[in-house]
């Protein structure tokens, strides 16, 4: 059977129909599930987070937790090593709340805080990664960009260093199934409001 993936316009538009503060309460309930990756992490863990920008559930509660339990926090930046680069690279974040971070609009429309000290996705333990859809075995639909398959494709198909891969989205963006492509790297775990699941 073919799957066809649904528009990415139906899953941004019902985002951003959100008001701030229902934002903030399913934010607050997916965190309470984040004790359950924590049993899988080691001391002083370094976790990759996003910013929120379009309207994803609300990625402070990740950074309150890392913050709480001593792990930890950064934040992704594109095209380190030029504009056509396109793995990720990760800064740390010195900032208790994602507001006060200072940052500078990306090319493509998304914050981005830079450092002199940048880190490779393989040096981190886990990746909170942002998300348009995900379907019931792990496979993510991004926002077309392609960097969070790209940087983690290389890893993941050599077997390297097991990196844990998070998504982190409302219960709305789970649907039965996604077509996968062959470049494609299917998550580990997601947590929604409802709870966390671990493919």
């Amino acid at each position: 059977m073919t799957v066809s993936n649904p528009p990415r316009r139906h899953f941004t538009r019902q985002r951003r129909q959100l008001n701030e503060s229902t934002r903030r309460q399913l934010g607050k309930a997916a965190s309470l599930h984040l004790a359950k990756l924590q049993q899988r992490l080691p001391a002083n863990a370094c976790i990759g987070l996003y910013y929120d920008g379009f309207g994803e559930l609300p990625a402070q509660p990740l950074l309150d937790w890392c913050n709480r339990l001593g792990y930890f926090a950064y934040l992704p930046v594109v095209g380190s090593l030029g504009h056509d680069d396109r793995r990720l690279r990760f800064v740390p974040i010195y900032h208790s709340k994602l507001l006060n971070i200072p940052t500078r609009i990306h090319r493509l429309g998304m914050k981005q805080n830079h450092h002199r000290r940048l880190l490779w996705a393989r040096e981190l333990d886990v990746i909170i990664c942002p998300l348009v859809a995900v379907d019931l075995h792990g496979n993510r639909m991004g926002m077309g960009g392609g960097f969070y398959d790209t940087t983690l494709g290389k890893s993941y198909r050599a077997g390297a260093k097991k990196l844990l891969k998070i998504g982190w989205c409302y219960d709305f963006q789970v649907v039965d199934a996604l077509q996968r492509q062959p470049w494609d790297v299917p998550l580990d775990g997601l947590i929604t409001p409802n709870g966390i699941r671990w493919f």
